[in-house]
């Protein structure tokens, strides 16, 4: 069984893995051991309710398979971006035209370096290993986040964003990035990026134009990027759309992806969720996503339930590894 839980420090030789065989472009996961070590520190003190400040707060989520005890993947769930460290993006605008003596009236676009997402949650960092790909693994942590989101909605935003892998080539290099953004940084991707991910984003406030870029200006090559998905990042898209985020014209100052975003209250797995009590049930057998349903040693599982009005029947094996008894509660999606 795959299990997604609350990540441990015990878990930095297996993050350190997973962060190494992500590649170029997985910004949050580009950084160093003791940063990755710092990363499940202060995860372990964000569930334990530890961090009263939201902007402060990172959930970080393994996927354990429950036979070996391997970490297979990770997530992770940031609970106010913004705020203490800058979130910036592109957001491209439409500035209209006009001269009378001239006779011409069009529309141009332009791109402007914003925060527009200050304060909002943000899910990201998703990552599987190979060992897990074709078992459903990307899916069941993607929507585990959503769930941990609806176990204490106190410590989150009222939206929720989302950053997709923008377009790079084989070799790593991002043609958007090479025309837009390292003329102004004087750096490559990857020093960038790891920058990125390591420092409080001063560097990009105080080397990034504050006027607007005009489109019309960039090779055709970029324009065509500017807002498309990595193919890896295809089905990623649309487990996104699915659940109800979409794209409002901002895109990463990197490497062009888009960001998606959605209410909390518009989020397709939150929305039809529901906690039941832990019991019997009736004898109909359905697939569904059970969380714990609790901050403190968060656990899902996706299995076979039976579900009645108020109550949720589980195998025992799904039991042991949630740690659920009779008269518990427990959130459940139930795959329709």
């Amino acid at each position: 069984m795959l299990m997604v839980r609350s990540a441990r420090s015990a878990d930095h030789s297996s993050f350190t893995a997973l962060a190494a065989s992500a590649g170029t472009g997985f910004t949050s996961l580009a950084v160093s051991a003791d940063a990755l070590a710092e990363k499940l520190s202060r995860s372990e003190q964000a569930f334990a309710g530890k961090i009263p400040d939201r902007s402060d707060a990172a959930y970080q989520l393994m996927l354990e398979d429950t036979e070996s005890g391997k970490v297979l993947g990770t997530a992770a769930v940031k609970a106010a971006v913004g705020i203490k460290k800058p979130y910036f993006d592109f957001k491209i605008m439409t500035f209209a035209q006009a001269s009378k003596e001239a006779g011409q009236r069009f529309d141009m676009e332009a791109m402007m370096l914003v925060n527009d997402f200050a304060g909002c949650t943000e899910v990201g960092s998703l990552f599987v290993s190979d060992a897990a790909r074709g078992r459903g693994a990307g899916r069941l942590m993607a929507q585990s986040r959503y769930l941990l989101i609806g176990a204490d909605r106190s410590r989150f935003g009222e939206r929720v964003v989302a950053e997709l892998r923008g377009v790079v080539d084989e070799a790593g290099e991002s043609v958007f990035y090479n025309h837009v953004t390292r003329p102004f940084f004087r750096m490559t991707f990857d020093e960038a990026d790891r920058m990125s991910a390591s420092t409080d984003n001063q560097f990009i406030l105080d080397l990034m134009p504050t006027h607007p870029i005009y489109l019309d200006h960039l090779p055709p090559g970029v324009r065509e990027v500017m807002g498309k998905t990595h193919p890896h990042g295809v089905n990623a898209k649309r487990l996104l759309e699915w659940e109800g985020f979409e794209y409002h014209r901002y895109v990463d100052i990197f490497d062009g992806g888009p960001l998606v975003d959605c209410p909390v209250e518009r989020i397709r797995t939150l929305r039809e969720s529901r906690v039941l009590t832990v019991g019997e049930a009736g004898s109909e057998t359905v697939e569904a996503m059970v969380s714990t349903d609790r901050m403190d040693d968060f656990r899902l599982v996706r299995c076979e339930v039976r579900v009645s009005d108020n109550t949720v029947a589980l195998g025992d094996d799904v039991r042991r590894a949630l740690d659920l008894s009779d008269g518990n509660t427990a959130r459940v999606w139930v795959n329709t």
